[in-house]
């Protein structure tokens, strides 16, 4: 190849430190993870502080108190983990661990269909979707991925709802439904573009 192509070709690794930083990003959410599991569990032992904590950071709220005109006058105090508590946190880890499986995703993925070749050929750990990546297949893969956390939002949503308005409750079910039919359209396309039995 002449110079411009080469340099063109060679302009790929510009998006090395990207993923660099979508690995410093990866850190960041296992501290993140770790941070809530280490207060679920002081919570749990009767830790107020902890407990504390975790209500702020889930959004739960407590059950109001009513006055004789039926105005909210306080909320009862939290002083143990409850189902609704513990489930939330559990949510939100298994969200933090979804959002990492997408981070893996894109800096795999990414890398090897952008940057250049892993050669994990043979490596007993290689991901087996590896083997068919491409912009394609990638691009659904996030898709759905994308669903599944939209779809811990929902369901963190509907089991605080009481601490919702409708019209809140109605938007995030709407975006879900939006989500789920891009990656339909996605999946759509690519299975258009590349029928089944063709090589891609």
């Amino acid at each position: 190849m002449t110079a411009l192509p080469n340099l063109i070709f060679a302009s790929r690794w510009l998006q090395l430190p990207l993923y660099l930083g979508l690995i410093l990003a990866q850190a960041v959410y296992v501290y993140q993870f770790w941070i809530e599991l280490v207060h679920l569990i002081e919570a749990a032992f009767g830790n107020q502080a902890a407990l504390a904590t975790l209500v702020k950071t889930s959004g739960y709220q407590a059950t109001a108190i009513l006055g004789p005109d039926g105005k909210v006058v306080g909320y009862e105090a939290i002083t143990a983990l409850n189902e609704t508590i513990i489930m939330l946190v559990v949510l939100a880890l298994i969200d933090v661990v979804m959002i990492s499986n997408l981070l893996i995703m894109v800096i795999v993925g990414g890398y090897e269909t952008f940057v250049s070749r892993l050669r994990l050929e043979g490596h007993p750990d290689q991901p087996e979707w590896l083997n068919q990546v491409n912009a394609s297949v990638l691009k659904v893969k996030l898709a759905t991925a994308i669903i599944g956390i939209s779809s811990i939002h929902l369901l963190k949503t509907f089991i605080n709802a009481a601490n919702y308005t409708d019209k809140v409750l109605m938007w995030q079910t709407i975006i879900h439904v939006a989500f789920l039919f891009s990656a339909l359209a996605i999946a759509l396309a690519d299975r258009i573009m590349h029928p089944a039995g063709d090589d891609h």
